[in-house]
């Protein structure tokens, strides 16, 4: 099943709920770019981007917020930007996160079913992801999804839906993600100071992995790698399922570093070379010079291409051999029959593609956004918005969900928004606690097998 089909079949679920449309506005906060965006989500899968504001990030380092002041001032010049381009003023954004902080842990648990006929029920899988949000955490961490990867029922193994089976024990293993609620209550801070209220919070490699893979290649297995500029994110899909995360330090913001110290220039200077004159396979650099301004009337530097070549694949396969370890210890490399979906601003370097594929032995792709529509903004059709394309397409996810939760508990999703702050005594762990529990909400459903018609 493709992602329009599984967005139509979430439409045909909700119809009597959901809008045909809806706008979703996201902020992607990024190490070296900062991107507010509002598009028109259709029920087929589409996205028209209305607008999109970016401006270089401030007060981040490595996917990590360490300027609060900063890093709102950046937001709120990038959704301004959004907003004159779009005509639209939103207040509510969805926001990725991701960072070095990100960890992944499997775990496995199981319950008896005590009714009388021993149908497994839906409050049956309930029960089971709550005692997952119970588990031992190391201090200051937090849970941000689980996802159950399969089911036993008795003795049958690899179940992927067992409501309605009849059976006395009902075992799962899980995927659960976990980061700092200190490094996430940040991006909240910085968010809420650029005056805008955080919907959701999503994991940045499932976002991307949203705008860029289709079903068939997570069913067929793919590791989708997001190179931006202060981290490498990893997600991994086999059978359709997400089978393991990961984050690495390190993106495109190290290389421009080093070749700033290597030849002696300044950021923006060693920005441009990368970008212009940048290759990951020295052997195919051509032999040629190219002269640098210096500084305070100094004589240009003459830099060889070579050399350049050099400093960036040296960098590019420490990253590569990181990435290929991740998908080692994921126990899917065997399984990866798409190979690697390279995407972010860094999958633009040059030859990268097939320096991937010859340290990794895996098929690589350079993937961009695949669902948005010809009449938006054709600016985002580039593999580094890759993340923030997936952030409204799982914004919209997200609204549907709420709008059927609430018209099962007979309440408008603005009615359950005033109740949840309705006591102003709440402490100040409550909003990061809201965020994050939306999240659960909102992934653990993501995965249920859906049928769809050949």
């Amino acid at each position: 099943m493709n992602q329009n089909t599984a967005f139509q079949t979430k439409r045909k679920t909700n119809s009597d709920l959901a809008q045909t449309e809806k706008i979703i506005a996201a902020v992607d906060i990024g190490t070296t770019k900062i991107v507010a965006i509002v598009g028109k989500v259709f029920n087929t899968g589409k996205v028209q981007v209305l607008g999109m504001g970016k401006v270089e990030s401030h007060g981040v380092k490595r996917g990590v917020v360490l300027n609060i002041d900063e890093a709102a001032g950046a937001i709120q010049d990038a959704v301004e930007q959004a907003e004159k381009q779009s005509g639209h003023e939103f207040n509510d954004v969805y926001v990725g996160i991701a960072g070095q902080h990100i960890k992944s842990l499997k775990n496995r648990h199981s319950r008896y079913i005590n009714s009388e006929d021993n149908e497994i029920k839906q409050h049956d899988i309930d029960e089971l992801l709550k005692d997952m949000q119970n588990i031992a955490l190391d201090n200051g961490d937090e849970i941000i999804h689980v996802i159950p990867q399969s089911y036993t029922v008795d003795k049958e193994t690899g179940v992927k839906q067992p409501v309605g089976m009849s059976g006395k024990r009902l075992e799962a293993n899980f995927h659960i993600v976990v980061a700092e609620t200190a490094s996430a209550k940040n991006i909240l801070k910085s968010v809420e100071r650029a005056g805008l209220r955080v919907k959701q919070m999503m994991l940045e490699p499932i976002a991307s992995s949203m705008a860029v893979l289709s079903e068939d290649e997570k069913e067929i297995g793919v590791a989708m790698v997001d190179i931006g500029g202060g981290t490498t994110d990893i997600a991994i899909y086999y059978d359709g399922i997400l089978r393991h995360t990961a984050v690495i330090p390190f993106g495109g913001y190290v290389i421009t570093r080093d070749i700033k110290e290597a030849c002696g220039i300044l950021q923006r200077q060693a920005e441009k070379l990368k970008i212009n004159f940048g290759t990951a396979l020295g052997e195919a650099t051509p032999d040629a010079v190219v002269s640098v301004k210096s500084v305070a009337g100094r004589d240009p530097k003459k830099i060889t291409l070579k050399f350049l070549s050099k400093i960036i694949q040296a960098r590019m396969e420490e990253i590569i051999q990181r990435v290929n370890f991740e998908i080692e210890n994921s126990g899917f490399a065997d399984k990866l029959g798409a190979g690697i979906s390279l995407t972010g601003g860094g999958a633009l370097l040059k030859h990268l593609r097939q320096l991937m594929g010859y340290l990794t032995g895996l098929d690589t792709n350079i993937s961009y956004p695949n669902y948005l529509a010809e009449t938006g903004n054709k600016e985002v059709n580039s593999p580094m918005y890759s993340t923030a394309i997936g952030l409204l397409l799982g914004g919209y996810m997200h609204e549907l969900e709420n709008e059927a939760n609430a018209a099962l508990n007979g309440n408008t999703e603005e009615e359950e928004e005033e109740e949840d702050f309705e006591n102003e005594n709440y402490s100040e762990e409550e909003p990061i606690k809201k965020v994050f529990s939306g999240v659960k909400k909102f992934f653990s459903g993501m995965f249920e097998d859906r049928s769809s018609e050949m």
